[in-house]
């Protein structure tokens, strides 16, 4: 016995693929347990596991240290969008923000959903820049911007949105986000409603007690990836995992481009609309335990944003709504609820990565919708 608790000490020491995080997290859960076998069987798994996570494909591995290369190289990536778009950053509600900013007219402001960042609407920033001076955010604790310990609630979120508005000296703004960017963008319309003209939502409504409803496995019949088929709900297992304190950074360090590449290559309608590039992109991004920290915050968060959500009511400004073919039938019921001004366009041909599949259609219902 004594031996295998040693063994198992070596074990938990080790680097995870060149990580120098070590596995102390399934250490301390394996501590917890009474159950000797249990504890035993634990460790053999452990033993089982390392070599493979220390085999990973070449092509897989992500230098922990690659998120620092992203950040600089944002600069490098706003200049390759046509418009005049620059990397910019700004202290603003305790928070220095990261945003890339181009082109002339309105402020339209672009906040990115996990596991993405600003970069996520390079497809639709050159053409939407002609009409509108775009703004494209790294949300707190996303991409060039802090990472704090606290203030991943979505309210919060809003007034760092706010604040940067401020700062740039926009008095009223037109927002679109796309997932955690949607919640935010809803969050920043119910807060500060006399400075928001318009707002577009893609793919994802804010948290709600729906939520609550969310199953532990997939209904029986349906599997647990649609590889992009409509005919099914997507099975949300992630919002689990993203309530864990600790444990999805331990996995997940240097590792994100598994998840990454799970996530586009089983919800894209055509996964090459997200590019090899792209995904590098995102998971450098993602690639510290803070970054995984932080994402996995705007998760934990849900049950505030929910409590927040009650107070709202349905908000002023004219939202639209743009779904993919899945989320679709459950959008265009609840959304109608939420404002007293909602469009729900169904955009065909996209999955929940509406802005990447089906980019043109994405342009102009945007530019219909928030036309000068």
């Amino acid at each position: 016995m004594t031996s295998k608790i040693a063994a198992f000490k070596l074990l938990v020491n080790q680097p995870i693929k060149g990580s120098v995080m070590p596995h102390r997290v399934l250490a301390a859960s394996v501590a917890r347990l009474r159950n000797i076998r249990l504890q035993l069987a634990l460790i053999g798994f452990l033993f089982l596991a390392a070599p493979v996570v220390q085999a990973a494909p070449a092509a897989t591995r992500v230098d922990p240290t690659a998120s620092q290369q992203a950040v600089v190289s944002n600069e490098r990536l706003a200049q390759s969008l046509p418009g005049g778009f620059v990397s910019r950053t700004q202290n603003v509600n305790g928070v220095r923000l990261h945003y890339v900013i181009g082109g002339q007219g309105k402020p339209l402001y672009l906040l990115p959903g996990w596991p993405q960042t600003w970069w996520q609407f390079n497809k639709i920033m050159p053409e939407l820049a002609k009409t509108h001076q775009v703004i494209a955010v790294d949300l707190r604790g996303m991409g060039g911007s802090d990472k704090p310990l606290a203030g991943y609630d979505k309210k919060t979120m809003a007034a760092d949105i706010h604040a940067l508005a401020a700062a740039l000296g926009h008095d009223r703004v037109d927002i679109a986000g796309h997932d955690i960017g949607a919640m935010v963008a809803y969050a920043f319309a119910a807060n500060y409603p006399s400075q928001v003209n318009k707002i577009a939502l893609i793919d994802v409504a804010h948290p709600d007690e729906s939520l609550y409803d969310l199953t532990l496995l997939p209904p029986a019949g349906q599997p647990a990836v649609g590889s992009g088929n409509a005919e099914y709900p997507v099975f949300l297992w992630w919002f689990a995992l993203n309530q864990i304190p600790d444990l999805p950074e331990a996995m997940l360090i240097g590792r994100m481009r598994l998840l990454i590449d799970w996530l586009f290559d089983t919800q894209l309608k055509d996964p090459s609309a997200i590019s090899a590039k792209d995904r590098e992109i995102y998971a450098a991004a993602y690639s510290s335990a803070d970054a995984i920290r932080a994402g996995n915050a705007w998760y934990q968060t849900f049950r505030q944003d929910i409590e927040d959500q009650k107070h709202y009511g349905p908000i002023d400004p004219p939202l639209l709504m743009l779904a993919g073919e899945r989320n679709y039938p459950f959008l265009k019921t609840i959304m109608p609820s939420k404002g007293k001004n909602v469009q729900v366009v169904k955009v065909s041909g996209a999955s929940h990565y509406v802005p990447e599949d089906q980019p043109a259609a994405t342009v102009s219902a945007l530019k219909a919708f928030f036309r000068p």
